[in-house]
């Protein structure tokens, strides 16, 4: 190994001491997965920048202010999508890599636990925060309404359909079992 390599890997390893201290320090009687969630936070700032990017190279103009109804939509939307991905039985599939099953824990949801190493487990922990991934979903329709209006609009509006329809199964469910007392 060439002494310039050497000295990375020492900086390297000087860092991880220093990031392991600080982890200790922080949380000491309980396993906190720091670096996995330092690896999110940069995933994060890496995709908003990402957004950005494109909206400049489009030259997307930034709206004046929000439309109270899209705003609406949007935030009904980012709730039943985060909550579908996050907690949804049928998205299982797409969180098994990261997390365990656990139990089932309401109508089509399901409760699971993340796995594996730092980054393995911190990608489970937000898979399965349905806060966690409302930031990233928020992000994606704040920048996807600002390239494409119209299919947004479009896209934001199904899935607030798709919640008022939960809703309204779950009203129907708790007045049958509420009569049925």
């Amino acid at each position: 190994m060439n002494q310039g390599a050497e000295e990375k890997n020492s900086r390297m390893h000087r860092v991880g001491r220093v990031f392991h201290r600080v982890g200790s320090a922080y949380a000491p009687r309980e396993e906190r997965r720091l670096g996995g969630h330092l690896c999110a936070v940069v995933a994060f700032g890496g995709y908003t920048a990402a957004w950005a990017a494109v909206l400049a190279r489009r030259k997307a103009k930034l709206p004046d202010r929000y439309e109270p109804w899209d705003i609406v939509l949007t935030a009904a939307a980012v709730f039943r999508l985060s909550r579908l991905l996050s907690k949804g039985s049928v998205t299982s599939p797409l969180r098994a890599p990261f997390t365990r099953y656990e139990s089932a824990t309401g109508p089509a949801e399901v409760s699971e636990s993340p796995r594996g190493g730092d980054l393995r487990s911190s990608v489970g922990e937000l898979v399965t925060c349905p806060f966690c991934l409302s930031v990233w979903l928020t992000t994606t329709f704040t920048g996807a309404r600002l390239l494409w209006p119209s299919a947004t609009r479009a896209v934001t509006g199904g899935i607030t359909s798709l919640a008022i329809a939960d809703t309204l199964q779950l009203s129907y469910d708790c007045l049958l079992q509420k009569n049925g007392e």
